[in-house]
């Protein structure tokens, strides 16, 4: 069996973590487009709250979904409704999430739309999950 093994030289330089940050966010931008409406306008906004609720988290395409990701591992994320033939967008949250509240808790919601109100309780749960 032949071993191989990658060499670093002095002069090499580790990539930059920003830039996996920026083509996560063309990534996930490009997957939002893709969508048909309303889903497209949906994510547009979701990708905005999420963003602005939780600069922190990293965007990034998870299984064909815009999720976000907090030291590599998905946060958040949503899908549309096409995506599985259903009648509503999906907004999901995984198990790093800090939703926890007892012995059970949502970690998924249904969007036929977003108003004000709901994108202020998307705020919140953004927010509180990173924390």
């Amino acid at each position: 069996m032949k071993e191989t093994s990658k060499k670093t030289t002095p002069n090499q330089q580790k990539p930059d973590p920003s830039t996996d940050k920026v083509d996560g966010e063309s990534a996930v931008l490009a997957t939002i487009a893709a969508m048909p409406e309303p889903y497209r306008t949906m994510g547009k906004r979701l990708h905005a709250i999420i963003k602005a609720s939780a600069p922190s988290l990293s965007p990034k395409v998870w299984y064909g979904m815009p999720a976000y990701a907090k030291d590599g591992k998905v946060v958040c994320f949503f899908r549309s409704g096409e995506k599985f033939k259903e009648r509503y967008m999906t907004l999901g949250f995984n198990d790093v999430a800090n939703l926890d509240e007892g012995p059970m808790w949502p970690i998924a919601f249904a969007l036929m739309e977003l108003t004000a109100a709901e994108e202020v309780r998307i705020g919140g749960l953004v927010k509180k999950a990173v924390n």
